[in-house]
């Protein structure tokens, strides 16, 4: 196969896989709403969760979009140093954006700063954005998708507190977001706190804190603790699904941390919808892959 042949194949299983995503939710975040449901006893808050399903129903069955906002396209990358197509996969990305957001479709929302004007293809200054990570001697690349809408982009927030607030004052920080803008962006929501020095490492942390798996804990004990007593506190204000009150108001609380100065505590909060539409796929260096998130996915050329 040649490099053009490769471009165009992966551009293709890329396009195809961010379609797949819009449409249909990963696997993790289906297995806990249906969890959520179970375990609501608010009948209105159920008969919610059963909407949430039947759109989930319609939408795999008609291969349209589970949210009319299908967001901007954001990757993370994991990509061996000796992966063959390292040097194009930016452009391949790009490329794959555009041909998703005609084929699928996904609706344009790339608009340019200060110009004011729609792109029309979900492209644009900085759009796609993408977070890199070089793995030396790895001839694999894992590509992680997520398509972020306005609704739950909107409450995004991070700030530099005194240290002396302590995590006491993260948590303090989080539950006012929540109660203050929680319920404009579809709940129940999966909220990423970062924990780090500046704005923005923690900002960066806590949308790297999205792309986890719903459920999985901070490899730091006192971390992963902080994550459920932040769940317990979130669900105890009763937002509840699309913030119509019911016992649960969270798909989980993900926390990143980095180091930090000794005179400074930052924290960024970054929140996904019910329809968290996230997607990891791997690819060999013959292009051959494999997706966790979402086992029903083919290609065929």
């Amino acid at each position: 196969m040649t490099l053009n042949e490769q471009v165009e194949k992966m551009t293709d299983i890329m396009a195809s896989f961010i379609g797949y995503t819009a449409i249909h939710l990963p696997d993790d975040v289906v297995s806990k709403l249906r969890e959520l449901r179970d375990a609501e006893d608010d009948p209105a808050a159920k008969s919610i969760y059963d909407m949430m399903f039947e759109n989930m129903r319609l939408a795999s069955e008609l291969g349209r979009p589970s949210c009319q906002d299908t967001g901007l396209v954001q990757f993370r990358i994991d990509c061996g140093s000796r992966f063959p197509l390292l040097e194009q996969l930016q452009a391949i990305l790009v490329t794959a954006v555009r041909q998703a957001t005609e084929k699928t479709p996904l609706r344009p929302n790339a608009v340019e700063t200060f110009d004011e004007i729609n792109t029309g293809d979900n492209i644009g200054t900085g759009a796609p954005s993408i977070s890199w990570n070089i793995i030396p001697a790895w001839n694999g690349c894992a590509i992680s998708t997520y398509l972020a809408g306005g609704g739950c982009s909107l409450p995004g927030h991070a700030a530099v507190l005194m240290p002396g607030e302590g995590y006491e004052g993260v948590v303090r920080f989080v539950l006012d977001r929540i109660a203050e803008y929680g319920q404009n962006a579809c709940p129940p929501l999966l909220v990423g706190v970062g924990i780090a020095n500046s704005v923005d490492t923690a900002a960066q942390l806590s949308k790297k804190a999205l792309f986890r798996s719903v459920g999985s804990r901070n490899p730091n004990e006192k971390a992963a603790k902080m994550e459920q007593l932040l769940e317990d506190g979130i669900n105890a204000i009763g937002v509840g699904p699309q913030g119509m009150g019911g016992k649960f108001s969270v798909l989980g609380v993900h926390i990143e941390n980095a180091v930090r100065h000794t005179a400074t505590l930052g924290v960024g909060v970054s929140f996904s919808c019910w329809t968290h539409r996230r997607g990891d796929i791997v690819f060999d260096k013959d292009l051959s892959f494999t997706t966790s998130t979402h086992p029903g996915f083919t290609y065929e050329q």
